[in-house]
């Protein structure tokens, strides 16, 4: 059987990897990865409009980048990238 790989453009530097134990406790492991590939290829989650924009700019400009999601359980975390690219980190709100 032939396994098919999704291809997908990177479009956020994302530096050091870290999440919050709230997150890795609470998150399903598999929602975790799936949306930070969401991540870094410019899917925001469920982020407003004006957030959405914010994030579009981000790339260009280098300023902070929020996406949201919520894992199989609806429970709602952020993956959040700093502005200088240095580190990516997910967590829950309460975490922030």
């Amino acid at each position: 059987m032939a396994t098919v790989m999704k291809r997908f453009v990177v479009k956020v530097d994302v530096g050091r990897v870290f999440a919050t134990p709230g997150a890795l406790n609470c998150v399903h492991e598999d929602d975790i990865f799936d949306s930070f590939v969401r991540h870094i290829s410019g899917d925001w989650g469920d982020v407003s409009e004006e957030d959405r924009k914010a994030n579009d700019e981000a790339i260009d400009f280098g300023s902070r980048i929020l996406s949201s999601y919520a894992d199989r359980h609806g429970i709602r975390f952020w993956i959040i990238t700093e502005a200088d690219r240095s580190a990516t980190t997910i967590l829950l709100p309460e975490d922030y």
